[in-house]
């Protein structure tokens, strides 16, 4: 049998903060990922690889926005092989990724705790619809806010699973009518721990977030 491929040791690491925009919301999780592997190669970044029989770039992705979501913060950890220029890299990357996906700030990690660094998110929701909906929006957000638990039932791989949103939401708020067309809810203060479970399931949310 042949002996696993040992790679070269990881000298360098980088924190990408990138967004997600117009049609290319639609992008998936996996096609993003497919996407930024093949701007890493024609770039020429010496990213760095697993070791093993199958070796796969080392890049760590801080959750992933639901598809259909457009997003002003996104994060990525890449390590490489060989020390880089920051700006550089951004300039490549950002030019050999598809327009709407968009390399916004690239930094040096300096810990370890990459996951740890994202705290929270925020979301913006535009809500459209009949005025008889639309004026129902401040008593619900009021509700919301003052209630100790909000139960919802979602259907998971693992069957019917119930989870406390309620919990997962810091702050919500409802702008003023005369700021935003229809209606909007916004923004509501994200907890990023269990995110995959509890991602509001709105149409048309943005997320941002700050960059550590």
């Amino acid at each position: 049998m042949k002996a696993p491929h040992e790679q070269r040791p990881v000298v360098q690491r980088i924190r990408i903060k990138y967004a997600k925009r117009g049609r290319l919301r639609f992008t998936s999780h996996r096609d993003f990922s497919r996407a930024l592997e093949r701007a890493v190669r024609r770039s020429r970044i010496p990213i760095a690889y697993s070791s093993g029989f199958t070796p796969h770039p080392r890049i760590s992705y801080a959750g992933a926005s639901p598809t259909g979501v457009a997003s002003e913060a996104e994060y990525l950890e890449m390590a490489l092989q060989d020390r880089v220029d920051l700006g550089e890299v951004l300039s490549q990357l950002d030019e050999a990724l598809p327009m709407g996906l968009d390399v916004i700030e690239i930094v040096e990690a300096t810990t370890s705790d990459f996951a740890a660094t994202l705290e929270a998110s925020e979301w913006h929701f535009a809500i459209s619809g009949p005025e008889e909906l639309l004026v129902q929006i401040p008593g619900a957000v009021a509700a919301f806010v003052q209630a100790e638990e909000v139960m919802v039932e979602r259907m998971t791989k693992n069957g019917l699973r119930r989870f406390d949103v309620r919990a997962a939401v810091l702050s919500l708020q409802e702008p003023l009518p005369a700021t935003l067309a229809d209606g909007d809810l916004a923004p509501m203060g994200d907890r990023t721990a269990d995110r995959g479970s509890r991602e509001p399931g709105h149409s048309d949310p943005v997320s941002a977030g700050t960059f550590r």
